[in-house]
């Protein structure tokens, strides 16, 4: 197996401005992904309605939770593997099928009013699934679609096209609500599935199409797990490993289950709650897209281990100042910019990591990334709970954003120093 290259992610030289979409091989996916990313918000608006109207428990609130981000953080490494092993075209297309096939079970238990807790729990968990055996091989294709210089730019913007399905879900997924009911609403939604997964029978790029072709070895859930000792000594992917997790840990969806709170504090008197609630989330989901184009525009961030981390540092800081302001208009200001940090950061760290990964483990690298990224989220409702169990919200908000800042800044210090004494050796 090829030594892990320990070399500057910043080699390759600037592609053009938006090339990735304006080429067949990827606009498509990236207009696919961003409308199954919609469909998978719009499901989460509608289902969650429907469970509370049923059941109004909140241990299935946070079973929600749960369900949603666990597989991430057991299994994405081994689905990585998978996508080493097989075509990633039909990987991402068996998990679009199996959201499809959740909404349709929804659909009907909805239609025939026979909806029981176990089964919204099973439904729950298959939502999940799905989501972590999309992840690694939707970031394969990526890989294969573009040469090595235009990487960072396709991942970004694939990051973008996905922010604005998580932010325009909400809207539809409402509409939908409002308009159909949640029967009809969520038939409907399955149409948001169909793009990617009829794109992806006409694309020729498989996932490995660069890389010559399936790795054939199998590997064990067990064996997929030792990728970490095989990418110790690479202090980038390391670097943004921690970076990944400890922004998941401290912030992650901390902001968005505390939003709320904000909602109510921010109002003023003879004020709508709902409507400054809506306003932040809108805010924090606009600064994620806005982000993600500004940063194709300009050029100006580079795929750097030291952009990454002032970037995540940003994300804690912003959140810092978010939660000590009284004033709606400053709160909804950093709140833009938490996105543009928030998109920045885990952009660059996925460029770095798909750049970086020998090509043998690039899959379980990437599962990785996942691992600690969106699987790590699982903890950050504990850490709010805690924080804000101990304390109030808002100072929940800033003890983690500050060890957010701190943290980064010292893990930017780690992988930094540590890329110059092995070019100095």
């Amino acid at each position: 197996m090829s030594e892990c290259r320990d070399e500057s992610a910043a080699s390759p030289p600037h592609p053009r401005r938006f090339g990735v979409l304006r080429s067949w091989k990827t606009a498509p996916y990236l207009i696919g992904s961003g409308t199954a990313m919609m469909g998978d918000n719009i499901e989460h608006v509608i289902t969650y309605w429907v469970l509370w109207q049923e059941f109004e428990s909140p241990a299935l609130v946070g079973f929600q939770l749960i369900s949603h981000w666990l597989p991430f953080l057991l299994l994405s490494v081994y689905a990585g593997s998978l996508a080493e092993r097989f075509d990633c075209r039909r990987l991402i297309q068996i998990g679009q099928f199996m959201f499809m096939f959740v909404s349709l079970c929804w659909g009907i238990l909805f239609l025939t009013d026979s909806l029981q807790l176990w089964q919204a729990c099973v439904l729950l968990v298959i939502h999940g699934l799905a989501g972590c055996l999309w992840g690694p091989a939707e970031q394969m294709m990526l890989h294969d679609f573009v040469e090595r210089e235009e990487l960072p730019s396709a991942v970004r913007m694939n990051a973008t096209f996905r922010s604005l399905g998580i932010l325009f879900g909400p809207v539809v997924g409402s509409a939908l609500l409002l308009a159909f009911g949640p029967t009809w609403g969520i038939f409907i939604n399955i149409v948001f599935y169909l793009p990617l997964t009829i794109f992806l029978m006409l694309t020729p790029f498989t996932g490995h199409t660069r890389s010559g072709g399936v790795r054939t070895a199998r590997t064990t859930l067990v064996q997929s797990l030792k990728v970490l000792a095989e990418v110790r000594h690479n202090k980038s992917i390391i670097g943004m490993l921690l970076l990944a997790a400890l922004a998941s840990m401290t912030i992650g969806a901390v902001l968005q289950t505390a939003m709320p709170v904000f909602g109510d504090i921010l109002t003023g008197p003879g004020g709508d709650s709902d409507f400054t609630y809506g306003l932040l989330l809108f805010a924090l989901g606009a600064g994620g897209v806005l982000g993600g184009f500004f940063l194709e525009a300009t050029g100006w961030v580079r795929p750097t281990p030291a952009a990454a981390a002032v970037a995540a540092a940003g994300l804690g800081a912003s959140s810092v100042v978010f939660a000590f302001t009284s004033h709606l208009w400053l709160a909804l200001s950093v709140l833009v910019l938490a996105g543009v940090c928030k998109i920045t950061a885990e952009s660059t760290e996925m460029a770095i990591i798909q750049l970086e990964a020998p090509t043998e483990i690039r899959g379980r690298v990437i599962g990785s990334y996942a691992t600690f990224g969106p699987g790590m989220q699982t903890f950050s409702g504990v850490t709010v709970g805690v924080l804000g169990t101990i304390a109030t919200i808002p100072q929940a908000v800033t003890i983690g954003g500050t060890v957010l800042a701190i943290g980064a800044i010292g893990i930017g210090a780690y992988v930094v120093t540590g890329r110059r004494s092995t070019h100095l050796r």
